[in-house]
């Protein structure tokens, strides 16, 4: 335990010290190991924006992140008790002059390791695959695969995800990137826990660098009955453009 524990707090000052991810995307969020039961809908509605920052094109016709709200409904069904498939629809944004977009939607899988009595680390992974119009991204099909490892002790939990962005279709060269998020958390009581998450581009695969483009949030998480609440703010740094960013993840009850 004391060891765990030594490990957490020393995840949480490498995270706080890191220099932190691209223009906010739909999701701001690190996976754990929570899955829908078998048969269950849920629903978590998600939500940013980028309050201060730059006014900076990466290519013609992209939509700024500066003052655009992202609202992106999440449905997740339980198949397996290790396999959860998810829907984000729609990708919606609301841009700094109040303009409503549509701009896509994407599907996913879960899957988490069957763990043990008693077993404090967990492990599994994530596929996602979307389209997304060409404000938000020059390259419209897209996946990522994403490694889930994490670890609770106590009332600390710490986890990390390695996100493998891989380019489906599109008229710009993008070979496959690396970003890795991670997110170590305290619980103050059975319902309230805080903590801070950060996320880090690590550049492409071919030539993985520095942590150029990063961002790093504090979070606190509510339960009121069977809503939760997560909200965070984060500040952008490096090749980040955007200073402030504002997040939450609303768990809706619809079942």
């Amino acid at each position: 335990m004391r060891l765990a524990t030594s490990s957490l707090l020393a995840a949480a000052v490498l995270l706080v010290a890191a220099p932190p991810a691209r223009a906010a995307p739909e999701e701001i969020q690190v996976y754990l190991d929570d899955l829908n039961d078998v048969g269950r809908i849920g629903l978590d509605l998600h939500a940013n924006l980028v309050a201060t920052g730059g006014a900076l094109d990466d290519y013609p016709g992209e939509q700024q992140s500066l003052h655009r709200l992202r609202v992106t409904p999440e449905f997740a069904l339980g198949l397996t008790r290790n396999l959860e498939a998810g829907l984000y629809l729609p990708l919606a944004t609301v841009d700094g002059a109040g303009r409503v977009g549509v701009d896509g939607a994407k599907v996913r899988l879960k899957y988490i390791a069957p763990k043990a009595p008693g077993q404090t680390w967990f492990g599994g992974a994530n596929v996602e695959v979307g389209f997304v119009d060409r404000g938000l991204a020059i390259n419209p099909w897209n996946t990522e695969i994403k490694g889930i490892l994490g670890r609770r002790a106590g009332p600390w939990t710490l986890a990390v995800n390695t996100n493998f962005d891989i380019k489906l279709s599109g008229p710009e060269a993008a070979p496959p990137s690396l970003e890795i998020a991670t997110r170590v958390t305290y619980a103050l009581s059975p319902t309230l826990t805080v903590g801070v998450e950060s996320y880090s581009g690590a550049g492409e695969l071919r030539r993985l660098g520095g942590l150029a483009e990063q961002s790093t949030f504090a979070v606190v998480d509510q339960r009121f009955g069977r809503w939760d609440l997560e909200f965070g703010a984060g500040a952008g740094y490096g090749a980040n453009r955007d200073n402030l960013i504002l997040k939450a993840v609303i768990g809706v009850p619809i079942d």
